[in-house]
């Protein structure tokens, strides 16, 4: 606070009287000592004014693509959930994974009991050596036939003959042969391979059980390939198309937002719900994404439309539903602000636009808007 002492001197009647000349100077110094403390005086009050002008935060408003907002709640999926059963019936002899277990493609799960089959193997691989043995000796006989015959000491059909059993001996042993492979198969089948890389996320039996073909004993999940579902009302489904924007935060991690890309539109809208269906990937960097995860997003849908958009921060609200902002009065030097009655519109990334009351060009508080007051003089701290 500044303060200024005035000395005003007194110049009394009889002091004129008696020396006029001194009194006269007297006075015009006076006069000029007055004068030049009004001056600072109001030096001071206008930079006392400058003290007390509030500090604000402006952006100018401007004219850009409007864009309808959709918030939307998804969950985190995986592209490949599968509940995984054996293809032959039999005895759980073992099971090698346990429920959070992270398993490769090809790793054994589950055996069942083998060994009544693999009797079966060991009893085929003897049939063969037989068959193998009988094709032998036919082919033997086949070329002593021949070499009787070239001699004419055989008939033509005995040679015939010889040449038959050769064939059927062969088409035996291949026989023999396409057993084996098939029962190989079915003892191979009593292993439960992983189909793909995984995680177990549940285990439905354990050793010494009987399962039947096609129950399911594990549930295997694919972890790198997670996705997003999201349910949308079914009356933004013309305005999808591949260049639609989207950002997403997870509940677990409500501090970071993530961009998303629309990986494929389900064209089967929900009669219960009237929603489609749409799958979004994202790039979540070191977060940890795990298959059930609540999200939340918002879908940026073009409108083909231009409109004057402002910062969501410049609005001010009343309760009587009075929407105002505060506008920087132009070519005012120093800075003053009136306030202007608004009428908004879509709400997006941090935006609103504004159909009456704003045109692009005006300069619009955004902070510092709290408690300004009709004409007030403003020292502006930055433009956004």
């Amino acid at each position: 606070m500044h303060r200024v002492i005035l000395a005003v001197y007194r110049i009394g009647t009889p002091a004129l009287a008696e020396k006029p000349h001194a009194a006269l100077r007297q006075h015009r110094l006076a006069v000029s000592v007055f004068a030049t403390a009004l001056i600072i005086l109001s030096a001071v009050t206008s930079i006392a004014a400058d003290d007390r002008s509030p500090l604000v935060v402006v952006k100018t408003a401007q004219t850009e693509a409007v864009i309808t907002q959709v918030p939307l709640t998804g969950t985190v999926t995986s592209a490949r959930v599968s509940r995984l059963s054996t293809e032959v019936g039999g005895q759980v002899e073992a099971v090698n994974v346990e429920v959070g277990d992270r398993v490769e493609t090809g790793a054994a799960l589950i055996e069942l009991d083998r060994e009544i089959e693999q009797l079966v193997v060991v009893a085929l691989q003897a049939s063969i050596r037989q068959a193998s043995a009988e094709l032998a000796d036919a082919k033997r006989r086949y070329q002593d036939a021949r070499r009787l015959r070239e001699q004419k000491n055989i008939s033509e059909n005995e040679l015939r003959l010889r040449e038959a059993e050769v064939e059927v001996d062969g088409a035996m042993l291949k026989q023999k042969q396409a057993e084996l492979q098939r029962q190989q198969a079915r003892v191979e089948r009593h292993t439960l391979r992983a189909p793909f890389s995984g995680l177990i996320s549940e285990r439905l039996t354990e050793a010494g059980e009987w399962i039947e073909p096609g129950r399911p004993v594990l549930t295997l999940v694919a972890i790198d390939e997670l996705r997003i579902e999201f349910r949308v009302p079914q009356e933004f489904y013309s305005g999808i198309n591949p260049q639609s924007t989207l950002s997403v935060t997870l509940d677990a991690l409500p501090e970071l937002e993530f961009d998303g890309t629309i990986d494929a539109v389900v064209p089967v809208s929900d009669p219960s719900s009237r929603t489609f269906l749409i799958h979004v990937k994202v790039d979540s960097g070191d977060a940890r994404l795990t298959p059930g995860m609540s999200v939340h997003g918002k879908l940026n849908l073009t409108t083909g439309r231009q409109g004057v958009v402002i910062s969501r921060d410049a609005i001010l609200r009343y309760p009587d539903g009075r929407v105002t902002v505060w506008v920087i009065n132009p070519d005012s030097e120093p800075p003053t602000v009136s306030e202007k009655r608004v009428t908004t519109g879509h709400s997006f990334d941090g935006l609103i636009t504004i159909r009456e009351g704003v045109r692009a060009g005006d300069v619009i508080v955004v902070r510092g808007n709290e408690f300004l007051q009709e004409g007030q003089q403003v020292l502006i701290q930055r433009r956004e």
